[in-house]
């Protein structure tokens, strides 16, 4: 967790990249923000109203993918931010190249939602969709963003070369809720590559977290293995679950899922270990391209 020493320094370096961002939004004059919630989208979404006010929309597609408590969350913040909000329902499943989980799973299912972003902006007249896409991502493996390149979505957080950490540490400066928010994505990335993605299988992994949820984890993924359910816990969160109660409670409300087994990884929570897994290299750069510093 960011101090507040840290908070302070990350603002008063980053404002000019900031400033280039407000400056590109009111540029484009309105704009729709696909919008999931999550930190980045939920920053952009409060920058997007600060300087578009009514010609900003939020656009939260929901799908199986989608856990339960993020839809009420991106529900509860547009509603805060005094945004415009509309909810669309999502249907990658049904694209038989999603649910084959390929290692490219990402590209089909942000191309379902810019075809969606994309209709909804040409209905009303907007002049461009928005994603949260940051300065970072460069460095992961993101085929969701060849999607974003293709349907000519903006990235105004890369594009202006704001980091996480720096995205956090506005966040927080701005009083959003989200600027400590655990790092999310879809529940079909708890399903190993090449196992396929259904329905059900979303499911039990949506209720699996959400009973680890319940008991006050919050950074964890559940991951998906046919009969076994395999807990992922960041390292300060172990400590929680070495309480006989709490194994017995979360093992009890697995099983009750449909796994038969539930096991606990002892290598700590991080991103990428999937991709890691499946033999995914991590781009070996990273190609950012600043807007230019508004003096």
């Amino acid at each position: 967790m960011l101090s507040p020493e840290r908070i302070q320094i990350l603002c008063d370096s980053s404002r000019p990249k900031l400033d280039a961002m407000r400056a590109a939004l009111r540029a484009h004059g309105s704009a729709l923000v696909a919008f999931s919630g999550g930190v980045d989208s939920t920053f952009v979404l409060k920058i997007a109203v600060e300087e578009l006010g009514e010609k900003a929309l939020a656009l939260t597609a929901l799908s199986a993918s989608v856990a339960p408590e993020e839809e009420r969350e991106a529900r509860e913040l547009a509603a805060r931010l005094g945004a415009r909000h509309v909810v669309v329902n999502s249907d990658e499943l049904s694209n038989p190249s999603y649910a084959a989980n390929p290692t490219n799973r990402c590209y089909f299912c942000k191309t379902e939602l810019y075809d969606l972003c994309e209709a909804k902006r040409a209905e009303l007249g907007l002049a461009v969709v928005l994603d949260g896409f940051n300065a970072d991502d460069f460095k992961d493996h993101r085929p969701g963003h060849q999607a974003a390149q293709e349907h000519r979505v903006q990235s105004p957080l890369a594009r202006a070369g704001l980091t996480k950490e720096e995205i956090r540490a506005w966040s927080h400066a701005q009083g959003l809720p989200t600027w400590d928010k655990p790092q999310m994505a879809c529940l079909a990335s708890r399903i190993p590559y090449g196992t396929s993605v259904t329905r059900d299988r979303l499911f039990q992994v949506a209720g699996a977290e959400s009973e680890l949820r319940r008991r006050g984890f919050r950074q964890f993924r559940v991951r998906y293995h046919h009969e076994v359910a395999r807990i992922e816990l960041a390292a300060e969160e172990y400590e929680r679950f070495l309480s006989v109660e709490v194994r017995r409670e979360v093992d009890a409300a697995l099983k009750a899922l449909g796994f038969k087994f539930v096991a606990l990884d002892l290598e700590p929570f991080r991103s990428g270990k999937m991709n890691d897994a499946a033999g995914i290299p991590r781009p070996a750069g990273v190609d950012v391209h600043p807007l230019p510093v508004v003096s």
